[in-house]
């Protein structure tokens, strides 16, 4: 009897243990990609030409988040080409866009923060739709950004994140010699390979899912130099569409809208579709998703 009384305290104390939290400070989001599209014609009456072309993409998401600090990193590299019998090789993606941002909260959902980023591209582009034979207008680093700066982060979920940095310098750099002339992305001088800009940031990522295995990542930004023509704003815009079919088929389609009066006096615009191969990774829980958890107000 006094065995069973015993064993009968040692199970109502668990029963009254508070459960762990399991919630990790790291979490980690990423799809990788990999389209491939071809088309071959035979005594076709319609027309054509035999091609066939690939991109390879990857997004990751990497977040560190434990009381009252935050700690995101986004990395998103992207490389396509197609070949065209009688036309060659062509570049059709290109992107290089890594940036981190670190928050010390100081309300709900509101952080100050300080980061950085770095966008460029992979390879040289030309005019003519990329025709090598064409003059060369990009490299690598040719252009290439870097922003640095300071100011709040608002990021009331794992959806939506808002950083405002009235304090922000953006480094253009342009290091191939074959493009250092003045106006060339803003150069003031032949020979310059950087241009210095300081003036407000403002940026945005907002997730959102359509429908099941459907979902839209839109990312914008603004900026503002201080030092010269402010109402000059360079504007961007990024929207991926997944189309999840299966664990790994799933089909994307990309829209990217820029305005820099730096590169071209007009709006630029670049739109992608694809379908293959996706292997999507997403390990740890966002402390922000647990919501009956606000340790973040804990010294």
């Amino acid at each position: 009897m006094g065995a069973l009384i015993a064993a009968q305290e040692i199970k109502d104390v668990k029963e009254e243990l508070p459960a762990l939290d399991t919630v990790k400070v790291w979490s980690v989001q990423g799809q990788n990609t990999l389209m491939l599209n071809q088309a071959a014609f035979s005594n076709w009456v319609g027309g054509g030409a035999n091609n066939v072309g690939w991109l390879a993409g990857a997004n990751y998401n990497i977040t560190y988040e434990k009381d009252k600090v935050l700690w995101e990193n986004i990395i998103i590299l992207g490389f396509g080409q197609n070949n065209t019998k009688g036309i060659g090789t062509r570049k059709t993606q290109d992107v290089v866009n890594i940036s981190t941002n670190f928050g010390k909260g100081f309300a709900e959902h509101w952080y100050f923060s300080g980061g950085a980023s770095l966008q460029t591209q992979f390879a040289s582009g030309y005019e003519d739709g990329n025709n090598p034979a064409a003059a060369k207008i990009s490299s690598f680093m040719a252009p290439g950004y870097i922003n640095l700066g300071a100011g709040i982060t608002y990021r009331p979920n794992d959806d939506l994140t808002v950083t405002l940095r009235p304090t922000n310098a953006r480094w253009t750099f342009v290091l191939d010699p074959d493009l250092q002339y003045a106006g060339t992305y803003g150069l003031k001088n032949d020979g310059d390979s950087c241009l210095f800009q300081f003036g407000f940031l403002g940026s945005a990522i907002y997730k959102l899912k359509v429908m099941e295995n459907v979902n839209l990542v839109s990312t914008g930004s603004v900026f503002s130099n201080y030092l010269d023509h402010p109402t000059r704003l360079v504007l961007s815009y990024n929207g991926v569409l997944s189309m999840k079919i299966n664990k790994y088929i799933s089909a994307n389609i990309t829209l990217d809208l820029l305005y820099d009066h730096n590169q071209i006096q007009k709006t630029q615009l670049k739109q992608t579709l694809g379908i293959g191969f996706a292997y999507t990774i997403e390990k740890g829980k966002k402390r922000s998703d647990k919501k009956d958890n606000r340790s973040w107000r804990s010294n």
